[in-house]
């Protein structure tokens, strides 16, 4: 559908974009491969056709700076209980119905974006605050990838770590460029079937699969992965052991996995929360697949959040909701049995952030 209104000064000139023979521009950003008119958006909302060329019209603006725990993420095994500068667009490539962060991913108008703050803005902002790192998070980072490839230079530039909290629904055209500005990656697995990524996501599962295998085996960013399960959609046993088994192939057991609950919300209000007992059978499936590192999340579980040492099984760092309690690595290792802990960790004591989540005003010049 044609959005008028378009002008090459209203954004940033997208990176990853050619003209096809019709006359229509096409989009390589993501395999949606959204291919456009003048004046017409792409389905993320946020990437338009203006003259030759794809505007970013979130570049610059977002719906809102917090600083919250990395465990929030969810990332466990970087950097445990430092603070993370975290942000969004507006805007999303998926189309998933049941959608915990619709009032952002789903927002249909760029006046949703209401701060602005230049990339270098944001590294000062977490520098000042004292932030380990920042994360582009809320909706995926993908579709404002200029964005936050910019914003990750000028964070590196000052010794902050940059974290994208992602479905991983990108084209092999952008992923060098795009996962090589991170430090660290949260990977959003919805499901392990097709048909759950079709109905329910408007999309495909086997480029999010093409995606963690890539940063397995072609990167050395620190990557997790997420899955909230959802009652009668995704939770099966069958499913989940298929999902682990293929989690223990093709990515291996280091990789820290998590389960967490589903609440209803957007258009799938009429399913019930996650029985925190579906998590815990969860967790135990992908122990006896051999995944060393499976977390519950979204409910109180202290066992299933706490971190526990893949080679002897002592406790390496305990969790209670997003406070840490006992901390037993040291240089990267267990101080039970020296074994190496996948992950990145801070030399010395782990960071004292907690629970707590704050809201950080970035005013643009």
């Amino acid at each position: 559908m044609a959005l008028g209104g378009a002008t090459a000064s209203s954004g940033h000139v997208g990176r990853w974009h050619h003209q096809l023979d019709d006359g229509r521009v096409q989009c390589d950003l993501c395999p949606r491969h959204c291919r456009l008119r003048e004046g017409q958006r792409a389905f993320c909302f946020v990437r338009e056709r203006v003259g030759d060329d794809i505007v970013l019209s979130a570049y610059g603006r977002a719906t809102g700076f917090c600083i919250d725990p990395i465990e929030k993420k969810p990332l466990n095994h970087f950097f445990p209980g430092t603070s993370v500068l975290s942000f969004g667009t507006a805007g999303c490539n998926l189309g998933c119905k049941f959608c915990q962060n619709w009032d952002i991913s789903k927002a249909r108008a760029v006046e949703a974006l209401s701060e602005s703050a230049t990339p270098e803005q944001i590294a000062e902002a977490a520098e000042r605050a004292g932030c380990q790192s920042v994360a582009f998070t809320y909706n995926d980072p993908v579709i404002f990838a200029e964005y936050a490839i910019d914003a990750a230079k000028a964070c590196r530039e000052r010794g902050i770590q940059t974290v994208a909290v992602t479905a991983g629904y990108i084209a092999r055209a952008a992923r060098g460029e795009f996962f090589g500005a991170m430090d660290a990656v949260n990977v959003d697995l919805k499901a392990f079937t097709d048909s759950f990524y079709a109905k329910l996501c408007f999309a495909a599962l086997a480029p999010v699969l093409e995606t963690l295998k890539y940063l397995r085996h072609e990167t050395d960013v620190w990557f997790e992965v997420t899955t909230l399960l959802i009652p009668g959609q995704n939770d099966s046993r069958d499913e989940v052991d298929r999902l682990c088994e293929w989690f223990a192939r093709e990515l291996g057991p280091g990789v820290p996995l998590h389960f967490t609950a589903f609440h209803p919300d957007y258009r799938m209000t009429d399913l019930p929360r996650t029985p925190q007992e579906t998590l815990v059978r969860a967790r135990d499936q992908a122990k006896a697949h051999g995944l060393q590192h499976v977390y519950t999340g979204n409910v109180h579980d202290a066992r299933g959040q706490s971190t526990y040492c893949g080679s002897c099984a002592g406790l390496l760092i305990e969790r209670d909701w997003y406070r840490l309690g006992a901390y037993q690595v040291d240089g990267g290792r267990c101080r039970h049995c020296g074994a190496k802990v996948p992950g990145r960790f801070a030399d010395g004591a782990p960071g004292s952030w907690g629970p707590q989540r704050r809201r950080l005003t970035i005013a643009a010049s």
